[in-house]
C-alpha cells in the first residue's frame, strides 16, 4: 500500500432520502451484492474464502487509488465527458459521502457558465485533469 492520505478527501453531505434513513443504498438496489451459492465442502470453502480475500484486497487497492485521484483533483480544472458526447469543464471542489455526485464550480457548458453545480457520477462517462 502507499503512504497514508495527507488530508481527507473533501466531502459534502446530501440530504437523506424520503424514508429518512437512506442515502442511495437500497438493500435490493443495483449496488446490492449477489452472493453465488457454493457447495459446503471444506475444500470449496477454503478456495472461496481465499478468492474473496484476494478480491477484497484488489477492491481496497482500487478504492484507495480512486480516492487519491479525487484528492489530486481538488482545485484543478477537470474535463468531463457526459452522455450524448457532451464535453464540459469545471474546477473540482468535492464529492458527497457515497461518491455519487461531484461538486464543481465555474462549470463551462455548451450553453454557458454555471457558477456552481452538482454533477451526478451516473451521468459522467469519463473525466481527466492535468497533474
Amino acid at each position: 500500500m502507499q503512504t497514508p492520505l495527507a488530508s481527507p478527501v473533501p466531502v459534502i453531505r446530501l440530504p437523506r432520502g424520503p424514508d429518512g434513513l437512506s442515502r442511495g443504498f437500497a438493500p435490493d438496489g443495483r449496488r446490492a451484492l449477489l452472493k453465488p451459492e457454493v457447495s459446503e465442502t471444506p475444500e470449496s470453502l477454503i478456495v472461496h474464502e481465499s478468492r474473496e480475500s484476494q478480491e477484497q484486497q484488489a477492491r481496497a487497492m482500487l478504492r484507495e487509488r480512486y480516492l487519491r485521484s479525487l484528492l489530486a483533483m481538488v482545485g484543478r480544472q477537470v474535463s468531463f465527458t457526459l452522455h450524448e458526447g457532451v464535453h464540459v469543464t469545471a474546477q473540482f471542489g468535492a464529492t458527497d459521502l457515497d461518491v455519487a455526485n461531484f461538486y464543481v464550480s465555474q462549470l463551462q457548458t455548451p450553453i454557458g457558465v454555471q457558477a456552481e453545480a452538482l454533477l451526478r457520477c451516473s451521468d459522467i462517462i469519463a473525466y481527466n485533469f492535468k497533474l
